[in-house]
């Protein structure tokens, strides 16, 4: 039986691998307008707009009916359907998910338990899997098993849209608040926590890169992706010639994806994050 393999929005991918997954929307909301992630608005009009507007935007969950659209044409497809979501301590993304899948066979719900880049590196590696032709329930097995392994970790440029949006503590927010402050934050256990601050970004990048060090290094065998919201992907190029030695000779390129609206949202502009499996 052939796979279809469903993500929701906030999935970031390659584009080779974007090409091969179905996509359910989340929604993005400016004030009083509203524009479906991917279908009516894209990243640059997203990030141009988070710059010019007052509005800060807010986001919402997949529907239910979005992914049973997906199911329906799987089942007259005679496909078994994968779907990976977003943490469902972030968002109800995978609750609809799950609704959805109780009146469909052969779809298997898999709460990614990260974000953005995170959630990507855990659909590629399920390719890797599928090309391997192993069948859908094996896949979102080894994947459920894989995941726990999976570490992100993001350079923020303030912690405030976080906070605004409800996914941190003010509290927190506040203390890494102060002047050119860069916090360091992470999605564990699939809630964001913040793991430190540093002055400047290129301490930040330091930052970073011992995060990486304190998860007991990168597996290479398994996908790596960065990302970066905003603009200019400039902060990022940097992040990457900082942390030259962690990548030098281990990755033929060190690839690298825009962060999405939604997630966009929560992180504001200036973010770098790096997604891998820890060995």
């Amino acid at each position: 039986m052939n796979i279809r393999m469903i993500v929701d929005s906030t999935v970031d991918l390659m584009p080779e691998y974007r090409k091969r997954v179905k996509v359910v929307p989340l929604t993005v909301h400016f004030g009083d307008e509203e524009y479906i992630d991917g279908v009516t608005i894209d990243h640059k009009t997203f990030y141009r707009k988070l710059v010019e507007t007052d509005v800060l935007p807010t986001t919402s969950q997949a529907t239910p009916t979005a992914f049973a659209d997906q199911f329906r044409q799987a089942q007259k497809a005679r496909e078994a359907c994968i779907v990976i979501t977003l943490s469902s301590r972030l968002s109800g993304t995978y609750q609809s998910a799950v609704m959805a899948a109780q009146e469909y066979e052969h779809v298997y719900v898999v709460d990614s338990a990260t974000v953005a880049v995170g959630s990507g590196i855990l659909t590629e590696l399920a390719f890797r899997y599928m090309d391997q032709g192993l069948d859908a329930e094996t896949v979102a097995a080894k994947i459920e098993e894989d995941k726990k392994k999976i570490v992100i970790v993001a350079l923020v440029d303030t912690l405030e849209y976080l906070k605004k949006g409800g996914r941190l503590s003010k509290t927190v927010a506040f203390a890494g608040s102060m002047l050119n402050i860069k916090p360091v934050i992470s999605v564990i256990d699939g809630e964001i926590h913040l793991l430190g601050k540093a002055m400047g970004s290129k301490r930040g990048n330091n930052l970073l890169v011992q995060e990486i060090d304190k998860a007991g290094g990168v597996d290479f065998a398994k996908p790596a992706l960065l990302g970066y919201t905003g603009l200019s992907d400039a902060l990022l190029l940097k992040y990457i010639e900082d942390s030259k030695p962690l990548w030098e000779n281990r990755l033929d390129q060190v690839r690298y994806a825009t962060i999405g609206p939604v997630i966009g949202t929560h992180a504001g502009p200036g973010a770098v994050a790096v997604a891998f499996f820890k060995k």
